[in-house]
């Protein structure tokens, strides 16, 4: 029996869109046989067994099968559901692979330092990806507070970068890239990489005031 690779894709703002978070896989060298996508779901509040299409996803995926993902924290809302959600499709058999920096876990493994290793980058990832989380749900209230009642000469320059930019930059600034790497990776300039990692939750401010 054949082993597909499936897509999971959650698109919670009008800057993300399922075929762009595919392109990106494919261009990281992915063979997509499925995409699952969830629409308009928060993942800051949602868990995934809670998604319309994450159930459908538990419901798909047989062993030998690969989960792609952009990012760990498409996975859950913070450490707990990110955790969870690896160690259950690693229990199942599901290999659970990231397009930013290729990171993999295979609960295959009998290795006892690859499993340690694997084990140490699960709860790492997972954290990282709560603490994001957590800065983006703060930026967002103090950004829309700002932004009511004052009109576009008060929210400032409008961003140069998107959320899917934001969220790109942010993940691979926490991996170490290069602010130059990164630029060359989302076509933004320097300078934006350069603010956005001086202060993110500005940048995230920026973002929450121009979409109120």
């Amino acid at each position: 029996m054949s082993h597909k690779v499936v897509l999971y894709s959650r698109v919670s703002t009008a800057d993300q869109t399922a075929a762009h978070q595919r392109t990106q896989a494919e261009a990281a060298g992915f063979e997509i046989d499925d995409v699952v996508v969830d629409e308009g779901v928060s993942g800051v509040s949602t868990r995934l067994a809670d998604r319309p299409e994450g159930r459908r996803l538990f419901d798909m995926l047989r062993r030998g099968d690969t989960l792609v993902v952009r990012w760990v924290d498409r996975l859950g809302r913070d450490y707990q559901d990110v955790t969870d959600v690896i160690r259950q499709m690693m229990r199942r058999g599901v290999i659970v692979r990231t397009v930013i920096n290729g990171l993999v876990f295979d609960g295959a493994t009998k290795d006892p330092m690859q499993q340690a290793v694997r084990d140490a980058l699960i709860g790492f990832m997972s954290a990282t990806a709560q603490a994001q989380a957590e800065a983006t749900r703060e930026a967002q209230r103090a950004g829309i507070a700002h932004a009511k009642g004052r009109d576009d000469a008060y929210r400032g320059r409008k961003p140069s970068y998107t959320r899917a930019h934001l969220d790109t930059v942010r993940a691979q600034l926490a991996q170490g890239a290069g602010v130059s790497a990164i630029a060359r990776d989302t076509g933004l300039s320097r300078q934006t990489v350069y603010r956005i990692q001086e202060d993110p939750a500005e940048a995230e401010a920026a973002l929450a005031r121009w979409s109120a």
